[in-house]
């Protein structure tokens, strides 16, 4: 087990309770495992080493063991809260050794040379301000042949981002450092990557936020402002709206990624 100093946390058990009821059990992005599922469409992970970076509660690394047969996950993570209830699952469902959970400060990834067939993240590396660096440690620890599977959160352009983008970010109260597809294309060819994908998910991610507000706004809305309160919830549902306004803009921009390590 590594343990090394740790971030502010950002996700802490109120956040946590909040985007699994939103998002379900283990899961702190939009649509479950069936968004997952989509990230990882076509690619064999059956007896294979995977890292999820950004693993959160543990959802998702958990869901990539028992539905893809991954042979052993490592669920990566900056912060203390999300892995301490990322381990607690992995032992309620009988697969702690099959997933180790590690949390380390951010920075070099606390892995050896090629110590992982696959790479998958969910919706965490727009924390991840240096782009060139992050892609130069995910391709480090990728074996020769590996692949790099993500979804993200993306802005549509690089440079200055709209007053709707500023407003929504700084509703989020999160450490957001968005680039442009564009722009992870190119960290990813820097870093050596080959046979680049790009998925835009905007068009489906538009209407499923305005599902989620919807429901947030109503059926939902007296079941989570009872495990985290109403003032909570109605911050929620103010962000909900700016990311809205971004989404439908076309501004804010979930993006599917996909490259491979070359052989040799």
């Amino acid at each position: 087990m590594i343990e090394t100093a740790e971030a502010e946390p950002e996700y802490d058990d109120t956040a946590i309770r909040f985007l699994e009821a939103l998002w379900g059990d283990g899961y702190l992005s939009p649509d479950g495992p069936e968004e997952v599922d989509r990230v990882v469409e076509g690619l064999s992970l059956a007896g294979k080493t995977v890292l999820d970076m950004g693993c959160g509660s543990g959802g998702i690394t958990l869901h990539l063991i028992k539905r893809h047969g991954a042979a052993h996950l490592t669920g990566f993570d900056v912060e203390r809260p999300v892995i301490e209830t990322a381990r607690k699952r992995a032992a309620a469902r009988g697969l702690a050794r099959r997933a180790d959970f590690i949390q380390a400060a951010p920075g070099p990834l606390p892995f050896a040379d090629g110590a992982f067939d696959v790479v998958f993240s969910k919706d965490a590396l727009l924390h991840v301000a240096d782009k060139d660096a992050l892609f130069a440690e995910i391709f480090r620890v990728l074996k020769p042949g590996g692949v790099f599977a993500a979804s993200n959160w993306m802005i549509s352009h690089d440079g200055e981002p709209s007053p709707e983008m500023k407003a929504y970010v700084a509703a989020e109260g999160l450490s957001f450092a968005m680039a442009s597809p564009a722009r992870y294309v190119q960290a990813m060819r820097q870093a050596g990557f080959a046979d680049i994908t790009v998925r835009d998910r905007n068009p489906w991610y538009r209407e499923v936020a305005g599902e989620e507000l919807n429901r947030l706004k109503g059926p939902l809305y007296p079941v989570v402002a009872a495990a985290v309160g109403a003032a909570y919830v109605d911050k929620n549902i103010r962000t909900w709206e700016a990311m809205q306004k971004v989404l439908d803009t076309g501004e804010h921009r979930p993006t599917h990624l996909r490259g491979r390590k070359p052989v040799g």
